[in-house]
């Protein structure tokens, strides 16, 4: 077999070395789904997209991609994380079993909701729950809306590093049924939901604090579930959004 000389052994050194260093730099992958009728996406600048989100991802060096495969154990090969925001399309139960999957491999899931009913199979399959309304605020009420207001944090959560409060643009209650998923985040105690849409608390109407995030763990991976997907929403990325933003994209690593 021929050898190398000193100065090509030297050169075939040097690019492995570069190849290796590549490979531990990759960045990590985050998916957000497009494959569900999503209304809401990353690659729009509108008021109600998502591109600010992806951005503050990229920021903080992840390799952010948009999805529009259905979810299976093939498309999510080489994922890291996966993000399902506001879909108005439900994944179906193939697509839930995999996404399980991944979680139990050791990936991360963040699911924001926008329509309820659209998330059912997927939360019920992680054993969550969520109200059938949406949630209305007496305590820290945004503009004059009930619906919209802040949420002031109470527990310690690397979600939460560096800010007491995020805000909520019309949210949905959401339920953990086991130990292994915990509401990290809720509504004051005077919470309430708005049965009778008159935008007024009535005497029927349930009052109570209400968990707004819920994070848990499945196998190898975790998730997180919000209550609501207009936290991220490019209008809405105030300052202490924005670092809730920042918090999840490294979450999400």
């Amino acid at each position: 077999m021929r050898k190398l000389s000193g100065s090509c052994a030297v050169f075939v050194v040097a690019v492995f070395c570069i190849s290796l260093a590549a490979v531990a730099e990759a960045a990590p992958v985050v998916v957000f789904d497009q494959a569900h009728d999503e209304r809401f996406v990353i690659t729009s600048d509108e008021p109600l997209q998502l591109s600010g989100l992806a951005a503050v991802m990229k920021a903080e060096g992840l390799d952010v991609r948009s999805g529009s495969a259905p979810l299976t154990d093939d498309s999510l090969k080489g994922v890291d994380a996966l993000v399902i925001s506001g879909p108005f399309r439900p994944l179906d139960d193939a697509e839930v079993e995999a996404v399980v999957r991944f979680i139990e491999r050791g990936g991360r899931l963040a699911v924001m909701l926008h329509i309820g009913p659209t998330l059912t199979n997927l939360l019920h399959r992680l054993k969550l729950a969520y109200a059938n309304f949406v949630l209305s605020e007496q305590e820290n009420i945004i503009d004059g809306d009930p619906k919209n207001f802040r949420v002031m944090v109470q527990q310690t959560s690397p979600l939460f590093e560096g800010i007491d409060h995020f805000s909520l643009y019309g949210g949905w209650g959401l339920i953990s049924t086991v130990p292994s998923a915990k509401i990290i985040a809720a509504t004051s105690p005077k919470a309430w939901v708005d049965l009778n849409g008159n935008k007024k608390m009535s005497a029927n109407e349930v009052v109570g604090s209400v968990g707004v995030i819920v994070a848990g763990e499945l196998g190898a991976g975790r998730f997180v579930v919000f209550g609501d997907d207009a936290i991220f929403q490019n209008k809405f990325l105030d300052q202490q959004n924005r670092r809730l933003a920042k918090n999840l994209a490294r979450w999400l690593q």
